[in-house]
């Protein structure tokens, strides 16, 4: 039930397994491999996963976009019942159900080990596949929207990929705090799922003269905030979609990361503001990361905000998961079921 704990499993992993890389390269590089089962150490929980997110930050790591030290897990958020807490834990006991975002990966397990102050509880009423799918993409839009531009009525935003993980959640929550939300997607089918969540309009990549219909959008002025998780092919469209002293977020490399680019770039469009901004920075304090919780939880709780989790997949199955995530397949947010 998502509404009461789950009590600790009777049986655990004999021999817990995961997913992990031994090299950089595509989807055939995903190994489901048994693991040592670790125990918690002081201030850190075991937990027992039932359900973890997908993400394109995952598609980086393993590419190798942001390398890493080899062989290691990927996967930055899950959900799971604790089923073990080491000693100086407090807050946290044996059969909560938790969920979390972490700074390094890991997630792709049947189980894992994780600080108890880095973990947060699930509310009643949120299932843990919910939970898992909303933690990083949620907490994301949480600090994009209300914290690196904080969004006020009135203003016009510009989100791409709106349908996507991320995208879903931020035009929901966007509109909700009052701004006209305009969002960029692949396709007229994303279209309609953009609108359908938020979205007052919503553009085709590679169709729309994206810069031209904001500024049609908006009454000539460009929008206050341009959301860019594409990167490389959208960056100097989403700049000059914006209005002087506008600000540009790029927090995500999609299609490949942003060249170089010149300051006076920003001085020649209106003195615009840039930044790049990584969601762990926002919440490396735990007093942040509750914050940053509630407010996700309380969102979801109230309906303004639904997070749709568009497919799932067997945890073995991660390699597929990755293709149909790298050819823009899926819908909203996917989950990996252990």
């Amino acid at each position: 039930s998502a509404t009461v704990p789950y009590p600790p499993s009777p049986t655990p992993f004999l021999m817990p397994h995961a997913i992990r890389i031994h090299a950089h390269g595509g989807p055939e590089v995903l190994r489901w491999e048994a693991v040592a089962a670790s125990d918690p150490g002081r201030g850190e929980v075991l937990v027992r996963q039932t359900a973890i997110g997908l993400n394109f930050i995952d598609v980086y790591e393993r590419t190798g976009l942001y390398p890493g030290t080899l062989p290691t897990g990927l996967g930055r958020e899950g959900a799971g019942v604790v089923e073990a807490v080491g000693p100086k834990v407090r807050g946290v006991a044996v059969g909560d159900r938790v969920a979390y975002v972490s700074a390094q990966p890991g997630s792709y397990a049947q189980e894992r080990v994780m600080p108890a102050d880095r973990v947060v509880k699930i509310p009643d009423g949120v299932s843990d596949r919910l939970a898992a799918a909303a933690m990083l993409k949620g907490l994301t839009a949480q600090f994009l929207l209300r914290r690196t531009y904080k969004v006020r009525k009135g203003d016009a935003v510009v989100i791409h990929a709106a349908a996507g993980g991320v995208g879903l959640i931020a035009s929901q929550w966007a509109r909700e705090l009052g701004a006209t939300v305009i969002g960029v997607v692949g396709s007229d089918a994303k279209a309609a799922v953009a609108r359908e969540h938020g979205c007052h309009h919503a553009l085709v990549l590679g169709r729309d003269d994206l810069a031209a219909r904001v500024r049609e959008l908006t009454g000539g002025a460009g929008a206050h905030v341009v959301y860019d998780s594409v990167g490389k092919d959208t960056f100097f469209a989403s700049l000059d979609c914006l209005r002087p002293l506008g600000m540009m977020v790029t927090y995500g490399n999609a299609s490949g990361p942003v060249p170089p680019v010149a300051p006076l770039e920003l001085a020649r469009r209106g003195s615009l503001f840039l930044t790049r901004p990584i969601l762990f920075h926002y919440i490396a304090r735990r007093a942040d990361l509750d914050r940053a919780a509630r407010e996700l939880f309380d969102v979801i709780g109230r309906g303004a905000v639904r997070i749709e989790i568009g497919q799932t997949y067997a945890l073995q199955d991660a390699a597929q998961a990755h293709r149909d995530l790298e050819a823009r397949r899926t819908i909203g947010s996917t989950v990996l079921i252990p």
